[in-house]
This record gives C-alpha cells, structure tokens and sequence, in this order.
C-alpha cells in the first residue's frame, strides 16, 4: 500500500527521497538568490554608469551655454524713437497703372 502527504504526490515512504527533495530545493533556491544578487549588482551598475554618462553631458552643455551666454554681448534694446536706415529698390512691378 502506497502512503502519500496532503500535497500532492509527495511520497512518505522513502526518507532518501524525502531529503533528496530537501537538499535539491535548498539548493536551487540557493542559487536563485545568489544569481538574483548578482544581475541586481550588474544591473545596479550599469544604470550607475549610463546615469553618470547623461549627468556629464547635461553638465558640459550647460558649461558651455553659460560661457556662450557670458562672450555675447548683450543686445542693446532699440527705443521707440530710433530708426534703423537702409536703401531699398523694387525689382519688378506687377501692379496694375490706372
């Protein structure tokens, strides 16, 4: 006569089993925390390194538009009594002469 546990299947009568099930358990959840420490550790770093990639650029190019911005030179704001001068001449004229 065959004994069995509440769960399904899981054989009582031979302890050799039983402790064969431990052990590959134990160890399969073992490896399954160390391998997740693992991609964790690598995952960790490479978004550390694209994170200190993007902070680099953002600070380079926010260095040079502040120097950019220091060498112009400011634009001098026109007063509506100023007039800007220049000649002019008409090319073609399509309008109709009544």
């Amino acid at each position: 006569m065959k004994y069995t546990a509440m769960n399904r299947g899981v054989s009582i009568g031979n302890p050799i089993a039983n402790i064969f099930v431990i052990v590959v358990g134990a160890l399969a959840i073992g490896a399954s925390i160390v391998l997740g420490f693992f991609a964790l550790v690598v995952l960790g770093s490479i978004i550390t390194v694209l994170a200190a990639i993007i902070g680099l650029r953002v600070w380079w190019f926010n260095r040079t538009l502040r120097s950019q911005m220091k060498s112009k030179p400011a634009r001098r704001e026109q007063s509506p009594g100023e007039f800007i001068e220049g000649d002019y001449r008409i090319v073609a004229d399509d309008r109709d002469d009544e």
